[in-house]
C-alpha cells in the first residue's frame, strides 16, 4: 500500500487515526492502514499535552495545494500563534526552528509568497533576507555587465561589417582598374 505523505507526516507527528481523518476528510480506516504499513504504535487516546512547541506546531497546522501549509491554531493580530508553557509563541520561529535547526536571527517571515503559510522551509530571517537582496543585487550587476557586453560586442560587430566593406570596396576598385587596364590594352588608350 502506498501510503499518502500527508498522513505519513501527521501519523509522525502523533495525531490519531480521528485525528486524521477529521483533518484530512479520508476515513479512519485509511489512517489505521497506514499506520500498520509504516509500523507506528496505535495512538493513546485522551488529550495529550504538547512536550514541545514543535509538537503543538504539528498539531496546528493543515496541508494545502501547492505544497503549503494553513495554520488551524488562533490568529494573533493575524499572525498564526499558539501558547506553550504559559507564553504565547509565533508560528514562523517555530517554523524555521523546526527547517533550519536553529533560532531566527530577528523576524521569521513567510518567504514562499504565500500569505500566512507556515511550512516549515518556507520561511526567512533577517539574515536569509540579506543574503537573498545580495544575490539579487549581484544577479542585477551581472546583468548590467551582460548588458555592457553586449554594447561591446554590438560596436565590435559594427565595426568588423565596416572592415569587410572597405574591402569588398577596395577589391571592387581593383576590379575596376584591372578591366580598365584590360580594356585600354585591348581596344587602344584614347586612338
Amino acid at each position: 500500500m502506498k501510503v499518502r505523505a500527508d498522513i505519513a507526516e501527521l501519523l509522525r507527528a502523533g495525531h490519531s487515526n480521528r485525528a486524521i481523518a477529521r483533518q484530512l476528510n479520508v476515513d479512519a480506516k485509511t489512517a489505521a492502514a497506514a499506520r500498520a504499513v509504516l509500523g507506528l504504535p496505535k495512538a493513546k487516546s485522551g488529550y495529550r499535552g504538547a512536550a514541545t512547541p514543535e509538537d503543538l506546531f504539528w498539531r496546528r497546522v493543515r496541508p494545502v495545494d501547492g505544497g503549503h501549509m494553513e495554520w488551524t491554531g488562533f490568529n494573533v493580530c493575524g499572525t498564526p500563534s499558539l501558547r506553550h508553557g504559559g507564553r504565547n509563541l509565533t508560528a514562523y520561529p517555530i517554523a524555521y526552528r523546526i527547517a533550519h535547526g536553529r533560532a531566527p536571527e530577528g523576524q521569521a517571515l513567510p518567504s514562499c509568497g504565500r500569505d500566512h503559510c507556515v511550512k516549515p522551509g518556507h520561511h526567512a530571517d533577517r539574515a536569509d533576507r540579506v543574503r537573498a537582496q545580495d544575490r539579487a543585487a549581484v544577479v542585477r550587476a551581472w546583468a548590467r555587465g551582460l548588458k555592457k557586453a553586449a554594447r561591446v560586442l554590438e560596436r565590435e560587430r559594427a565595426k568588423a561589417d565596416r572592415a569587410r566593406e572597405r574591402e569588398r570596396a577596395k577589391a571592387a576598385r581593383a576590379q575596376e582598374k584591372r578591366v580598365d587596364y584590360l580594356y585600354s590594352a585591348i581596344f587602344g588608350a584614347g586612338e
